[in-house]
């Protein structure tokens, strides 16, 4: 069994610095499948999610090489494989990008229901995917947890997210690209990573208009070319560090390698909380605050406040004076972790299941935990380093999807943190 083993309490201090981003580098593999020539990627998070990304490009026969550390190169070998592993489509919901690139160059796609973590597997509905897809003339057939795509020729079409999906987005958006005619996408998602991986396919030979708002535009064209690609900062892992240096409040943090115009929700909620921060060009610094107020937040699509970032939040909440109202309203799981938190010594009272209330401040303590999905798990981490004692944490594979190198750069800002396997 491998754990983090964390002694808290302990003061954070110094730099430490942002990686590229997960939800970013997940979607750039499948763009292999898009082009013959070769696409080089710089800024790659060295995490689990990436390996799982490169080893299913592999498993569908293409190449992928690591040049060095955060760089590598892909490139399609051949049409042959429709396949897509179930072993790894079930630990990544990103799968599911490789779908629409293989539709539009093979026109074909099977594979089974995607997963992830708690979060994802199995209970986030791919209903929304679907419907985009046979609006662009693909053929569907379930047959109990799998599914089998087919289309002659992806056309373009309009279509209405009737909800906000970010990675619904990203592949009906990046699907279009090799579309015949035009594709008009409504009520998309804004976030960042989709801006960035609009502007790499429109350097590639896309045509692609309106990303990062809530209309998409794109006209389809014959073919893609190779580029090389650099991967943004990861907003959740700078926002994540923001909190975890807020909420342990004995040093100065200073976040670097971060686009801070990227959570400018989270430095509306600082103000109102009294954190004493302060945002340079491509830098955060964090340093003590003499009291945190609570605050309620309630998570919202981008440029809302992050439900990635809700996790988190909810630790830095228990050391904040009066009560606040953490409300979730992306993800019906997500609260769930807040039960970890009260063995912890936290004062939580669960409203319902989107709804939570914590009261403040409250001495944390070490406990045997087990991390439930990417988001908890770090904000299980950033309990046991403001908690007294030790704390152990499993399951840990769930938070090295998505934080690369995650005990190296704690121990950095003086972290109490091992990885050890019994």
């Amino acid at each position: 069994m491998v754990k983090f083993i964390i002694n808290g309490g302990k003061p954070l201090e110094g730099i430490i610095e942002v990686k590229g981003a997960k939800n970013a580098a997940l979607k750039i593999f499948p763009l292999a499948l898009m082009t013959e020539e070769k696409i080089r990627i710089s800024n790659l998070p060295e995490i689990e999610d990436v390996k799982r990304a490169e080893e299913m490009l592999v498993a569908l026969g293409h190449s992928v090489k690591n040049i060095k550390k955060g760089e590598a190169e892909i490139q399609r070998k051949s049409k042959k494989c429709v396949n897509l592993s179930a072993e790894l489509v079930r630990k990544f919901r990103a799968s599911i990008m490789f779908v629409g690139p293989l539709l539009a160059t093979c026109g074909e796609a099977f594979f089974p229901h995607p997963g992830g973590c708690v979060i994802g597997a199995g209970t986030r509905p791919i209903d929304i995917f679907l419907d985009g897809f046979i609006k662009m003339g693909v053929k569907v057939e379930k047959k109990e947890n799998e599914y089998r795509l087919t289309a002659k020729r992806i056309k373009g079409a309009e279509f209405f997210f009737q909800r906000v999906s970010v990675t619904a987005t990203e592949s009906l958006m990046t699907t279009a690209c090799l579309a015949k005619g035009k594709t008009i996408l409504k009520n998309c998602a804004m976030e960042p990573e989709i801006t960035a991986l609009a502007n790499f396919l429109n350097s590639i030979g896309a045509k692609i208009e309106g990303a990062g708002t809530p209309t998409i535009k794109i006209t389809g064209v014959e073919k893609l070319r190779g580029g090389e690609y650099k991967i943004i900062p990861d907003r959740i892992e700078a926002g994540s560090f923001a909190i975890m240096a807020a909420a342990s409040n004995r040093g100065k943090v200073i976040i670097q390698n971060c686009e801070p115009q990227h959570i400018e929700a989270l430095w509306g909620i600082f103000d109102r909380i009294r954190v004493n921060y302060k945002i340079e060009k491509d830098s955060v610094i964090i340093s003590p605050s003499k009291k945190i107020i609570a605050t309620d937040i309630t998570t919202h699509e981008y440029p809302g406040f992050a439900t990635d970032l809700q996790s988190p939040y909810t630790v830095l909440m228990t050391q904040a004076h009066g009560s606040s109202l953490i409300h979730e309203t992306i993800y019906d799981r997500r609260l769930l972790f807040t039960d970890l938190l009260a063995q912890m010594g936290a004062n939580i009272i669960m409203a319902d299941p989107h709804r939570v209330v914590v009261s403040g401040p409250t001495e944390l303590h070490g406990r045997k935990l087990v991390s439930p999905d990417l988001r908890a798990g770090m904000a299980l981490v950033i309990a046991a380093l403001a908690a007294r004692g030790k704390t152990e944490i499993e399951n840990i594979y769930q938070i090295e999807r998505g934080y690369e190198d995650l005990v190296g750069r704690l121990k950095g800002l003086g972290a109490e943190i091992e990885k050890i396997n019994n």
